[in-house]
């Protein structure tokens, strides 16, 4: 069942865009808790592959929050959208087509991120995508494969930012383990070191929480690790390139072009944390190729790398120069279906996610992918007509409909409220926050009524293009439900047929069975129509023909 769901969802979705012959420029930006990173690439889509043209880094530390609201400070704000100005400046010279941003941890645990992302929006028309802990791991997952050949073997990923601290697992195929911890080096640096040079109260104190803040990460990693595997150890981001920098300078005498496939080992590690900890910060930021403000936070860095690298048992690292921003490039890629071998198997990675999701909370299949095929063939045929809504919301749509009733899983009563709930908070890989809260409230709504400003789930959606998808495409759903209403396959067809005149659409329904009346299935559109009369603004008149008329 699951393989025909799938297949049945291929169809209905449609074949990918081929890919276009021209290069495109396209921008991605990582609004990081310590840094906002862009790289612009050249997207090549026949070979299919991308080159970096242009980087831009800004540190803008929004992690600082305010220690007693754990709000983002409105200096650090005015910094981003500083920072974040510049980007589409650049972009902009170096003929980006379209800028991709995404937003991690200091604005996903902040109470004031939604409204900073809608400030960015407002003063600069950038739509800030906030992504899962869980989908920031697998976007990095992605920027490490386009950089390094894993060549069928287990690599370990560590990736260490200012908030939180990704770990992945994968071979080259599907990431076997993705888990994001809230240890960060600006995170850490804030709340738990407040001596300089740290004292070795604070030091001692700090090593332990690292340890056992990580330790269910790397549980977890070495969980899927198979009989006799050894994975390849590869860390990203700053903390860990600034690390490999210094150990270059002091091992070889100068630093690579490239820190692309530079090792150094834990007992080098050890030695480098064991130094680092008994300077100031001044005299860290003397260090040949340490900034100012890695100083502040490299300790802290370090120590999560030296703590988690113990716990994984693995005693050499290799460095990777991509990770999250060449993620996003990817996933882009992917989602435009510029990429058909490699990687190919995360072309599906929504899809999958979503299955494995019904799976996991028992969703009946079958009843499932009935209303499914009814919700896709009803905005097929009203498409153009009465709303305008392209391949993003159809598969939102789609989503929703395999999930809609997952929240009998909890219970019965109220199981469209318990839908929105797991659905909301399972962290589905492949979409965006706003692009799960729309899939949560669309299966919210297939029950009892459409959006309301009084509930809570539909004021959470930020977005007003999002808002007004769960407006419209809500009313469907119900529609979808009610036409598989004794989930047996009584109507096999329909067919929506509009007067412009008479301002209503007939909805011609063909029975499975010339000798079955579906009558339970005519009351249940009857009781259902009216929030999609109300969402369109016009009548919806149900007709059932038998299968010797055509429809």
């Amino acid at each position: 069942m699951f393989d025909l769901l799938f297949q049945s969802k291929q169809e209905l979705l449609g074949t990918p865009h081929r890919p276009l012959k021209q290069d495109r420029v396209l921008a991605a930006i990582d609004v990081g808790t310590n840094s906002i990173h862009m790289a612009v690439v050249r997207v090549q889509p026949e070979i299919p592959a991308f080159t970096i043209i242009a980087r831009e880094k800004n540190t803008v530390r929004l992690g600082n929050r305010d220690l007693r609201t754990g709000r983002l400070t409105p200096e650090a704000m005015d910094r981003a959208l500083s920072a974040l100005r510049r980007c589409q400046e650049i972009a902009k010279a170096l003929n980006a087509e379209e800028t991709v941003a995404t937003a991690t941890s200091a604005v996903r645990e902040a109470p004031n991120g939604h409204l900073f992302l809608q400030q960015v929006e407002a003063k600069l028309g950038l739509v800030i995508d906030l992504i899962s802990g869980s989908e920031e791991a697998r976007r990095i997952y992605l920027g490490v494969l386009s950089g390094m050949e894993f060549n069928g073997q287990p690599h370990a990923i560590i990736d260490i930012g200012g908030g939180s601290t990704e770990l992945i697992l994968g071979d080259g195929h599907e990431p076997r383990s993705l888990s994001s911890t809230k240890v960060g080096a600006v995170r850490l640096t804030a709340e738990l070191v407040h001596t300089d040079p740290i004292s070795n109260s604070e030091f001692n104190y700090l090593q332990a929480y690292v340890r056992g803040m990580m330790e269910r990460g790397a549980e977890d990693l070495c969980a899927h690790l198979r009989p006799g595997e050894l994975p390849r150890l590869v860390g990203t981001s700053g903390t860990i390139e600034t690390l490999a920098t210094i150990h270059a300078r002091e091992r070889l005498g100068l630093v690579p072009a490239s820190l692309n496939g530079y090792q150094f080992s834990l007992k080098d590690l050890r030695e480098l944390v064991h130094r680092l900890r008994r300077l100031s910060y001044a005299e860290r930021s003397a260090l040949p190729g340490m900034s100012d403000r890695r100083a502040e936070i490299i300790v802290a860095g370090a120590l999560i790398l030296q703590e988690t690298m113990a716990l994984l048992g693995l005693e050499q690292i290799t460095i990777c120069e991509r990770a999250l921003r060449e993620g996003i490039v990817v996933d882009w890629m992917l989602t435009h279906g510029l990429i058909e071998d490699r990687l190919r198997y995360q072309g599906s990675v929504r899809q999958r996610s979503v299955l494995k999701t019904a799976h996991k909370y028992q969703v009946n299949l079958r009843h499932s992918e009935q209303v499914t095929q009814f919700a896709l063939a009803l905005f097929d045929q009203t498409q153009g007509i009465l709303h305008d809504w392209g391949e993003e919301e159809r598969e939102l749509l789609w989503a929703s409909a395999v999930l809609h009733n997952c929240g009998h899983f909890v219970s019965h009563a109220d199981h469209h409220k318990h839908s929105y709930y797991l659905i909301r908070h399972g962290e589905l890989l492949g979409y965006t926050d706003v692009e799960i809260e729309t899939i949560a409230n669309l299966a919210r709504y297939h029950r009892k009524g459409g959006p309301n400003k009084k509930h809570e789930s539909y004021r959470s959606i930020d977005s007003k293009k999002h808002r007004k998808v769960v407006e419209q495409l809500s009313s469907l759903l119900p529609l979808a439900v009610a036409l598989d209403r004794r989930q047996i396959g009584a109507i096999s067809q329909v067919c929506c047929d509009f007067s412009v005149q008479l301002n209503e659409m007939q909805l011609c329904l063909k029975a499975s069975d010339p000798a079955d009346d579906c009558e339970l299935e005519l009351w249940s559109l009857d009781q259902k129509k009216g929030s999609f009369e109300a969402a369109f603004g016009l009548k919806l008149l149900p007709l059932l023909v038998t299968s010797s008329q055509p429809i």
